[in-house]
């Protein structure tokens, strides 16, 4: 088997990167995001590249370090609200946005990992997402096409992995990160802890090492909050 450990971000994506490629993100607002892969693609200077990610991070962080960058030509999301850069560059036109349901992202992303090139769905009849694409009636309903997503490169950010690529996600880090892995042509890791092969219970694994070519330990992570929401301690609770 080979050898799938590597050093650092830069070195996991050596050879990978080239202008105008598209790149599947995992990630769900900050939580569960390859932040040391997203620095080592803002390092290299790639260019024009199309990122398929539920949301373009925040300005500062995550994905909004490619936008503020210049390197992105297009967005695949689904919700794109908490970054300013994002909307500006999108109302000027410097910004080409493909707006998709979430639900319908996740299953474009997973069908285009299982070999599955097109589904239908009832989501976006008779709204904007449905112009240009064909439509069938299934059953007395209406139903738009969708076609599958697959990417020159996946980057995922998991909880645990082995050397052999078998990752563990991390509760709700696990978002969309499952289904990118498989839709990747090349699928580059980053966890939190790298294990020995064997070690990782076999029944938790969420994706099988067969998916993943390069995985490496993340030096630091983060881990911020996107929008920080509280509520008074009640007497209660504070005695």
């Amino acid at each position: 088997m080979a050898n799938k450990i590597q050093s650092d971000a830069a070195t996991a994506l050596a050879g990978l990167l080239f202008d105008g490629m598209t790149v599947m993100a995992g990630g769900f607002g900050l939580c569960g995001i390859p932040e040391n892969l997203i620095l080592a693609i803002r390092d290299s200077g790639v260019k024009d590249l199309t990122v398929v990610s539920n949301n373009c991070g925040v300005d500062g962080f995550g994905l909004g370090l490619l936008l503020e960058n210049g390197q992105i030509r297009k967005m695949i999301s689904s919700y794109v609200g908490e970054n300013e850069l994002f909307e500006r560059l999108y109302i000027e036109g410097q910004l080409e946005v493909e707006f998709t349901p979430q639900g319908t992202l996740a299953e474009r992303i997973r069908a285009g990992g299982a070999g599955i090139p097109a589904f239908f769905t009832r989501t976006g009849v008779g709204t904007v997402v449905a112009e240009g694409k064909e439509t069938r009636e299934f059953d007395g309903e209406t139903y738009l096409m969708e076609r599958a997503l697959k990417a020159d490169l996946s980057i995922v950010k998991a909880w645990k992995g082995d050397a052999a690529g078998n990752l563990i996600y991390r509760k709700t880090a696990r978002n969309f990160n499952p289904m990118m892995a498989t839709a990747g042509r090349v699928c580059v890791a980053e966890v939190e802890a790298l294990v020995e092969t064997g070690s990782l219970d076999k029944d938790l694994i969420h994706t099988p090492g067969v998916y993943v070519h390069r995985i490496l330990k993340g030096p630091a992570y983060e881990k911020r909050i996107e929008r920080l929401t509280t509520r008074p301690r009640s007497e209660k609770a504070s005695a």
